[in-house]
């Protein structure tokens, strides 16, 4: 028995367990997160007397007669200054890093009330964000601060609410404070745990899995196998993915499931997967895309090993280029990039009325996961209710289905709750990454400078199944021209199917590869015509009433001049500097159904607003919130934001494609547009007691290949120029971005986005590596590279708008993915203006951050 005193209490542990395991599992105290379980992400951090510590890795043994202190545990007056201070500021996106940040500013202020920015850095050097860019974390502990030293009141919150507005989010109280429930965080009676066996190879057929002696272990509870899914095929597009592979068939990469494994207990989940017996026939992986397209090539899937071909052509690429004054081909190679979501994978699912499931996920879309569990168990979407709990970041790594399938299907076979957990290495091993490209691309001017044509192959690399991958190589092609003013466009792309681990959704989506190509090339053209790469930009940017790359008529709003010429001053006085602009869609386009929605319902005199559209920390509810306000004029204290559930919230689409901001905040508008209306006949939100109101918008586009002079690809974009500065040794100093994104919904959240985008980007481009070696991942989190605050340089953020507005959501437009695309590019172009070495892959090699082999 040990003896130990958690926020002022004695408590007892029976058993010599993990701290975290211990506080989280026994004294059901959730703030502390497990992130990673092997001390990287800091995540659990709590405070032990006085001093910020790492739950997850330590015995309860070592802490008998300490005092361990949780955020459950700090004063009123702390909860109160650190809600306000990390709301005010804008440092909470996902949450799930914060109580853990917010114990490492408690060691830090109860000794230092004048830390300085080097000081709070070294605090929460231990602890990763993926989301912030730790700035605005950084601002709120210098906040909180000065609230504790000057003993500050807290403000009263405002009443009124407005787009382009300084707001606290609504979220940011119950995730400083730990109240806020992640799927992990619930438990539930009789709760079973389940896992799969994984391929022990990336190719292998499995000849048989004999799961006698597992079955005999006395705390298995069930194990199922591909004769017990009823439709065994998946897919978030494409059903190409097995939910379990069956015996006499070929594994197709490391993370394929065998078996599907339940215990009583989920420590016991190991030892009973580790009783699973599985004879191979270990065959050779194919393990790059070139392979895979040799005629004598074994198939990956039956119908070949090519999963979907784009293609982009206007104008005459090919004569446009043989007349234009210079030209400039390269090759260039994109790696994977692993998403590192602080939140690793979880779901629950239990039984629900006759033969329903209901699941509790953190994914990008309830409606997707109903789709595909309906799909898998052969029941009406009706019989599957999913429920979204709070989601530690996405970034496009949440769209697939991870575990939320297998927690279903067990749930369904054994009729008890079940939750199936991956851990931080299984995250990383099994979840779908950055699509590796392959990037051949002629660019060509004239004379001046002014862009005639682009000829570029995308050869992508998806892994082993198809996940996202035909829509993101459609990105990558129709944002290969750029943001820029010329219409010879010859693009083909082709992603293929491999035995490695599988590529799919991620921010940027696509366009962050094919940018780099792009920029990399202008800037040896700019060489060439002898003028400079700003000004080659500026020469070529992509004005009103111009044509893009793919056709569409640039609108009203397209500020990308204006972003360039915000940045040109501290571009052209930095010796060390690089600049690249970049280009995303909002909406999924491309003429494929794109709707949001949303109800409004009055409910105890309070608005509920009900959409499914998935928060994964870029403040969806405060959207919903600004532009409901901002229409009704009603007070944001009345508004209650449900998190999405599929009999509660109707189907807005998957938070995706920078889409939410524009198509769900546009039904929000519209819904807002209609309870405005009964407020103006003088009744008042007490009058309008259990009224509903219901507002949809539906982007509507041209498909590609349309035969249209000038197709609408997408409803809007949005542009943006960044400079990345070094110092002589090579270091990134100092990032800056001047983006057009529209109107501005809440200044903290897209000033964040942005800065947590750049670091990422910075992350992609110059420390980042997520090896794959013959199909095998080789990382973990510690070793991935991902940057921590000591090492994040200065962030400056300059959001720039055009002259006009899109009509959508009051002009406001995406900027998640876009935050990211131009950073990676930037960097090479500092390196190459440092030492003029000019660099083709990522990780950026011979620089600071990675050293040339001698």
């Amino acid at each position: 028995m040990f003896v130990l005193n958690v926020n002022g209490k004695e408590v007892i542990s029976k058993i010599d367990k993990t701290l975290l395991s211990f506080l989280r599992d026994d004294l059901r105290i959730t703030s502390a997160k497990d992130g990673c379980s092997e001390g990287a992400c800091g995540t659990c951090t709590v405070l032990v007397d006085g001093k910020a510590v790492k739950a997850c890795v330590q015995k309860v043994s070592k802490f008998v007669g300490k005092h361990i202190l949780t955020v459950e545990g700090l004063s009123y007056r702390e909860k109160e200054v650190y809600e306000y201070c990390f709301g005010e500021s804008g440092a909470v996106q996902c949450g799930f890093c914060i109580p853990g940040m917010i114990i490492c500013a408690k060691a830090l202020l109860d000794v230092n009330l004048n830390p300085t920015i080097k000081d709070i850095k070294k605090a929460i050097h231990g602890n990763i964000c993926r989301c912030t860019g730790y700035k605005k974390i950084e601002e709120a502990i210098l906040m909180s601060a000065k609230y504790f030293r000057d003993n500050l009141d807290i403000p009263n919150a405002p009443t009124e609410l407005k787009m382009a507005q300084r707001f606290k989010r609504s979220d940011a109280a119950e995730k400083v404070n730990g109240t806020g429930i992640f799927v992990d965080d619930i438990q539930l009676t009789g709760m079973i745990y389940a896992k799969a066996v994984r391929s022990k190879y990336p190719r292998a057929i499995v000849n048989k899995i004999d799961i006698s002696k597992a079955e005999a272990h006395p705390d298995c509870v069930k194990i199922l196998l591909a004769k017990d899914v009823p439709n065994n095929k998946i897919g978030h597009i494409k059903q190409d993915w097995d939910v379990l592979i069956e015996e006499g068939n070929t594994t197709r990469y490391v993370g394929d499931a065998l078996a599907l494994v339940a215990t009583y207990h989920k420590d016991k989940l190991d030892e009973v997967c580790a009783l699973v017996q599985v004879d191979y026939t270990e065959l050779k992986p194919i393990t790059h895309p070139t392979d895979a397209l040799r005629s004598d090539a074994p198939l990956i899937h039956v119908d070949g090993n090519i999963m979907s071909r784009s293609m982009l052509q206007r104008g005459n690429a090919a004569e446009a280029i043989k007349n234009s004054k210079y030209v400039v081909t390269r090759k260039y190679q994109t790696p994977y990039q692993e998403h590192a979501f602080m939140e690793p994978e979880c779901a629950i699912a239990m039984p629900e009325g006759e033969d329903g499931i209901l699941l509790y996920s953190g994914s990008q879309s309830v409606y997707d996961e109903q789709h595909e569990i309906s799909n898998m168990l052969k029941i009406s979407l009706e019989k599957v209710h999913c429920h979204s709990q709070l989601v530690g970041g996405g970034f496009g790594g949440k769209e697939d289905m991870s575990v939320q399938h297998h927690a279903a299907l067990m749930a369904w076979h054994t009729k008890k709750p079940v939750k199936v957990k991956f851990s931080r290495q299984e995250s990383l091993d099994y979840h779908t990454k950055r699509h590796p490209m392959g990037i051949e691309m002629t660019t060509a001017c004239d004379e001046n400078g002014y862009l005639t044509a682009m000829k570029a192959v995308i050869i992508a690399d998806i892994g082993a199944y198809a996940s996202l991958g035909g829509p993101v190589l459609e990105r990558a092609c129709t944002h290969a021209g750029g943001p820029y003013n010329y219409q010879n466009m010859d693009i083909l792309g082709m992603s293929v199917y491999t035995n490695n681990v599988v590529s799919g959704a991620f921010r940027g989506f696509g366009a962050a590869q094919s940018c780099f190509a792009t920029e990399c090339n202008i800037n040896l053209l700019a060489e060439m015509v002898g003028i400079s790469p700003w000004e080659i930009r500026y020469r070529n940017a992509i004005r009103p009433g111009q044509r893009l790359p793919n056709g569409q008529i640039a609108d009203e709003s397209v500020a990308m001049a204006e972003c360039l010429e915000a940045v040109k001053d501290i571009y052209e006085s930095n010796p060390y500097s690089g600049i690249a602009i970049g280009w995303k869609n909002s909406g999924t386009g491309v003429g494929h159904l794109d709707i949001g929605r949303c109800i409004l319902s009055i409910e105890n005199g309070k608005v509920h607003v009900r959409t499914s559209a998935a928060c994964m920390g870029q403040g969806i509810a405060q959207m919903c919130a600004t532009v409901l306000c901002h229409t009704t004029g009603i007070d944001p204290s009345i508004i209650v934001h449900e998190r999405a559930d599929t009999v509660r919230t109707p189907d807005s689409g998957t938070s995706t494609a920078s889409r939410q901001t524009v198509v769900t905040g546009e039904a929000v508008r519209r819904v807002s547009e209609k309870l405005k209306l009964e407020l103006n006949k003088g009744l008042t939100i007490a009058d309008l007691e259990g009224r509903e109101f219901y507002g949809e918008y539906s982007a509507k586009t041209d498909p590609m290949g349309a035969i249209k002079d000038n197709p609408i690809s997408h409803v809007s974009y949005s542009y943006g120029a960044q400079v990345i500065i070094l110092n002589e040794e090579g270091k990134v100093e100092k990032a800056v971005a001047a983006f057009d994104v529209g109107t501005p919904v809440n200044i903290q959240s897209v000033e964040g986005q942005i800065e947590g985008g750049m670091l990422m980007g910075i992350g992609y481009a110059l420390t980042e590596e997520f090896k794959v070696e013959g199909g095998y991942p080789k990382t973990k989190l510690g070793t991935l590279g991902l940057i921590r605050a000591k090492d994040a340089p200065e962030l400056e953020v300059i959001l720039v708008q055009g002259k006009g507005k899109i009509p959508e959501t009051y002009g406001a437009k995406g900027c998640g993915e876009l935050c990211l695309i131009p950073t990676a590019p930037a960097c090479a172009h500092a390196y190459y203006r440092l030492d003029g070495k000019f660099r083709t892959h990522f990780p950026l090699q011979d620089t600071f951050y990675k050293k040339a082999r001698k």
